[in-house]
């Protein structure tokens, strides 16, 4: 069943970072300042319908920083171009072309990136991505540079940043507890059984950890307020999370035996077929707007999105 409130495509983390209040606390936590007055701080972010029309998580200007703060449950080495893209179109909405073009220098707001990472894939607690890294040709230095920092906000990763900002420390215990009664139900049902029933499972699992979130007064005022949307979006969000994990399973799996079998080309379209496959979950579940990222996340490069693309408009279901 697709979701038609857009809101259903949003996450929990995007929605808790809507609020200035917990944005200015998360800014404060990993800056170790003490602002204090909201006006100071203007949400700025991308809010397009899809990921082609430029939708972040998080934007906001704050003391001449232009801010943008993504949250990631995999790996992406692709998020500085991603971010190239983000900041190009915030410029662009701050400053007309024609300014470009005059004698005296602009002066800029200083752009800041941050990933907030609370995936499975074991990552150091900070680390950083480079524009640089995904220079076919490097020279030093690069004329261009991008670095994006990276934080795993898992529960126990980061402590210092985690006991200075309680909404962010809340958020990573309730994934924790979303991914624990997400593995009790499997082991209730065994795992062809919760494949069969997979969403429904999942929601009891996400329902049972806001439940307890409440009655431990963790993001119990946003959990009260939120109940039901942040089930839905978390139910969404995980599902697509474990699909995700499967469907990186089989391609790497797949993509190694056809590969040593018939060569790398071959292998590169067993995966795009189980990118199709994909794409069809996602679109089912009212997800279009996470295809493209799905694919950055998995390191496909565009040759092959393109050939995917072309195969889900001229052929039909595989």
């Amino acid at each position: 069943m697709k979701l038609n409130n857009k809101n259903h495509k949003d996450t929990v983390f995007r929605m808790l970072y809507s609020d200035k209040r917990r944005l200015l606390e998360l800014y404060n936590a990993i800056n170790k300042t003490n602002y204090t007055n909201l006006d100071d701080l203007t949400i700025r972010t991308l809010n397009g319908n899809t990921f082609l029309g430029m939708k972040n998580d998080v934007s906001f200007i704050l003391d001449y920083e232009i801010n943008l703060y993504e949250h990631n449950s995999t790996p992406c080495p692709n998020i500085p171009l991603r971010d190239l893209f983000y900041i190009a179109s915030s410029y662009k909405k701050l400053f007309k072309i024609s300014d470009t073009y005059k004698t005296t220098q602009l002066k800029i707001q200083t752009p800041r990136f941050f990933v907030f990472y609370n995936g499975t894939t074991p990552l150091p607690d900070s680390f950083e991505y480079r524009l640089s890294d995904m220079f076919i040709k490097p020279v030093t230095p690069p004329s261009m540079e991008l670095v994006v920092t990276v934080l795993n906000v898992n529960e126990g990763r980061n402590k210092q940043l985690m006991e200075s900002c309680e909404t962010l420390r809340g958020y990573s215990i309730f994934v924790s507890k979303v991914r624990k009664y997400t593995h009790e139900q499997i082991i209730i049902h065994g795992k062809d059984e919760y494949q069969k029933h997979k969403k429904a499972l999942i929601e009891k699992a996400v329902t049972k950890a806001i439940d307890e979130c409440i009655s431990e007064n963790v993001l119990k005022e946003f959990f009260t307020a939120n109940k039901q949307e942040a089930i839905d979006m978390s139910t969404l969000e995980c599902t697509a999370e474990d699909y995700y994990h499967v469907v990186a399973d089989e391609n790497l799996e797949k993509g190694i035996e056809i590969g040593q079998s018939q060569g790398i080309v071959i292998g590169q379209r067993q995966g795009a077929k189980y990118v199709n496959n994909l794409y069809r979950w996602l679109q089912d579940n009212g997800r279009e707007d996470d295809i493209r990222k799905a694919i950055n996340d998995f390191g496909y490069q565009e040759k092959l999105l393109a050939e995917y693309e072309d195969a889900h408009k001229n052929s039909p279901s595989t």
